[in-house]
């Protein structure tokens, strides 16, 4: 089976500096470790990542008529997915990642340019159509769609990304309609088990959870009861963290499609994701299905939550 997966969000022009260290001090200038940049944000990293894959991928987003937005266009182009899906909006959203020496990052993301851009959902619903999966993103332009998005009947995946509290007002309508939710552990308030078991117990439509742990892996709670973790792999080393968790969410989201095995599919997630930490631009590294299948499986722990 060949999964088509539809995904709503940001797509940036990221550039990812080297820092020699966290906090970084003033100076008047100061020559970076190392530096580069692509096209990333959530939604365009997702749609790479599972295309990459296998998966088919539909990509629903917003690209600037500026010079920025000519750039991001030619790279969705040569990776497949310019589509209908890609409309037009004034000017792109844009970031730049700080990176430390040991890949963890501080990321500043300017989606000012298309937070208030009404995104059609005709276009939405169209590129839904005959869809196994819809990836809605938390991206501010994103949230007016959610409800109506609800009634395609399609499943609906969401990435909380750092949030922390279960009711919180702002991603309250993704959570509602998620079938798949993940979120970092960064911020969260609790242990990882008992957020998996508030989420099942506050949204009853969530059917599985998952939580990146960084450097400790990830962990997917199901809502028959089981509790799936697997220990972290970094077979290249930790060069940049950013974007960890969007690989980590698509490879799962691919595999989990593709296989129902939410087993198999969190051991290929927790994979991808180590992989792309050794590169410099993980959005534009990734592994591919015959790759994940070659490797074998982190430690993994099947139990309760």
């Amino acid at each position: 089976m060949t999964p088509t997966i539809v995904v709503a969000g940001a797509t940036s022009f990221y550039l990812s500096l080297g820092v020699a260290e966290f906090p970084v001090h003033y100076l008047p200038t100061c020559t970076p470790r190392w530096l580069t940049g692509g096209v990333s944000g959530a939604a365009a990293h997702i749609a790479r990542t599972v295309r990459t894959l296998g998966s088919h991928a539909r990509l629903c987003t917003v690209v600037g008529t500026d010079l920025v937005g000519a750039g991001i266009r030619a790279d969705l182009d040569a990776h497949g997915l310019l589509g209908p899906g890609v409309i037009s909006g004034e000017g792109s959203s844009m970031g730049v990642v700080l990176v430390g020496p040991d890949g963890r990052r501080m990321g500043y993301p300017y989606l000012a340019p298309v937070n208030d851009v009404n995104y059609p959902f005709d276009v939405l619903a169209g590129q839904c159509r005959d869809a196994d999966l819809l990836v809605l993103t938390n991206a501010k332009f994103v949230r007016p769609l959610v409800a109506r998005a609800d009634g395609l009947g399609i499943p609906i995946a969401v990435d909380a990304h750092l949030i922390a509290d279960p009711g919180d007002p702002y991603n309250e309508p993704w959570l509602r309609a998620a079938r798949v939710l993940f979120c970092s552990h960064e911020r969260l308030p609790v242990p990882p088990e008992r957020w998996i078991a508030e989420i099942f117990g506050r949204y009853p439509r969530c059917a599985l959870v998952g939580v990146g742990l960084g450097a400790r892996g990830a962990m997917l709670g199901l809502r028959d009861g089981r509790l799936i973790t697997v220990q972290a792999v970094a077979p290249r080393g930790v060069l940049n963290t950013s974007g960890a968790g969007d690989g980590l969410f698509a490879t799962f989201l691919h595999l989990w499609v593709s296989t129902e095995d939410p087993v198999r599919a969190l051991q290929g997630a927790v994979l991808n994701a180590g992989w792309k930490v050794g590169d410099r631009t993980p959005a534009g590294a990734s592994l591919t299905s015959a790759d994940l299948r070659a490797i074998p499986p982190p430690p993994t722990i099947v139990g309760l939550w």
